[in-house]
Order: C-alpha cells, then structure tokens, then sequence
C-alpha cells in the first residue's frame, strides 16, 4: 500500500525495499546522524548494541554508533532447548550451526545483514547447548 499511495510513508523490512525496488530515506540515529539503511548499517547496530543478554532477549532499535541504522531488528528463531527426537535435533543443529557460521556469506546475496561475529558467537554457545 505504501508503494502504490503518493507522497506515503511506512516501514517495511529492508529485503522487501530492496526486492521491490523502493525508494528509503535516511533516518536519524541515537548519535545524531542521519543513516541509510543497508547491511553495513544494520550489522552495525547490531555490533554496537549493548542491549542483548546471555538469553538473546533484547533490542538493537536506537543502538548507539555513528553508522548504526535505528530502526533495526534480528529476524528471531524460537528453537526449544530439549529436542527428544534424535534426527530432529541433529538436522536442527546442523541446520543452525551452518546458519551461523557458513552460511553467513549468503546472507547478503538474499538481502539480509549478516551477523556480527559477537552475536554469532553467542549463538554457536547456544547451539551447542541443545540436548
């Protein structure tokens, strides 16, 4: 609706701006600056967001840094702790483990911001954590 509404303003994820060839506008950031939103600029508020603990719960909207976008997210997985079934759980943790390690260089080609190496570290602790 917003593409097809003149002079409109709303918010989409990035992918679906850029697969549909949209046009966004720079939005001001907790530094003060003025960002485009890209890969970089959401990597990077996910880089300088000291808002997210040990249990991934937490934000990376308004994070602090000169090139962070503002108005970013995470895409979330819920992926329960106890798996019994045994070939499930293998193809989850292999699923996930290639996710956050090689995985991470198609991130951008299908128009997400690939994961800082921090988080993905995180992540990986988690993984491993499943039983």
């Amino acid at each position: 609706m917003v593409k097809q509404t003149p002079d409109s303003i709303g918010y989409v994820e990035l992918i679906y701006a850029v697969q549909n060839k949209m046009l966004y506008a720079q939005v001001k950031n907790a530094a003060g600056k003025f960002v485009t939103a890209s890969f970089d600029s959401v990597t990077a508020a996910a880089s300088n967001s000291k808002d997210l603990g040990a249990d991934f719960r937490g934000s990376i909207t308004n994070a602090p840094g000169a090139g962070s976008y503002p108005i970013s997210t995470y895409t979330w997985l819920l992926i329960p702790s106890k798996i019994p079934d045994a070939a499930k759980k293998k193809a989850i943790v292999d699923f996930l483990t290639w996710m956050i390690g090689p995985g991470q260089k198609d991130a951008e080609p299908l128009s997400y911001a690939p994961l800082p190496k921090k988080i993905a570290e995180m992540e990986k602790k988690q993984i491993a954590g499943i039983q």
